[in-house]
């Protein structure tokens, strides 16, 4: 049982990374990733979605009809999305106002519905707590590091998480990079990622 479950959780920090093994969640890693404060309060937003609506979906596999299941999993997402942006209002307003829209898209992200619908519904809770915090580090690794690339090289800062101080990172007489805080550059950017993981995934 123990070993199931360091399996289940450990697979979403590599085997399974959610942007760069399954592909998904492509949308907010690439929107919110200007720097490193965005990157890790998406991460840590969409992981408290993961895992709470992992274990309550678990919880209640057996209970929803299978007709509807889907739009019980959306009324049970979109609970705890609700819970997670009134906290971020109430305890953290500056990096709720910087990412806006993308919170209560947590909604719609492929990578909690698609956790659900494919492990926590099928899975027990502790099984379903292990691949949702699993899965949800993984993904905040994945904007964290991507932030950090773009940030630094886009503009020559590095912005602590959570409080918001931003500091040089390479002096005034640093031309930035600017090509890579905007849209193309995000594509750039997680394009190369993508080759260094598959890269390492074929070695």
């Amino acid at each position: 049982m123990a070993k199931t479950v360091v399996q289940e959780f450990t697979k979403g920090l590599w085997a399974e990374i959610p942007p760069f093994r399954l592909v998904l969640g492509l949308c907010p890693i690439l929107a919110v990733t200007k720097s490193v404060e965005n990157g890790v309060g998406m991460g840590l937003a969409t992981t408290f979605v993961l895992v709470f609506s992992n274990v309550l979906i678990s919880l209640l596999r057996n209970v929803i009809p299978k007709r509807v299941r889907i739009a019980c999993f959306i009324v049970v997402i979109a609970t705890f999305v609700t819970l997670v942006e009134l906290l971020m209002q109430a305890f953290t307003y500056q990096l709720f106002l910087k990412l806006g829209i993308f919170i209560p898209l947590i909604v719609v992200n492929c990578i909690v519905l698609g956790r659900a619908e494919a492990f926590a519904a099928k899975n027990g809770v502790v099984a379903s707590f292990a691949d949702g915090i699993g899965m949800g580090i993984g993904f905040t690794l994945s904007l964290t590091i991507l932030a950090l690339f773009r940030e630094v090289l886009g503009n020559g800062t590095f912005t602590v998480p959570i409080s918001g101080v931003s500091f040089s990172v390479f002096g005034p007489s640093f031309q930035p990079f600017s090509f890579m805080v905007e849209a193309p550059g995000a594509f750039v950017c997680l394009g190369l990622m993508l080759c260094i993981m598959n890269m390492f995934g074929k070695k």
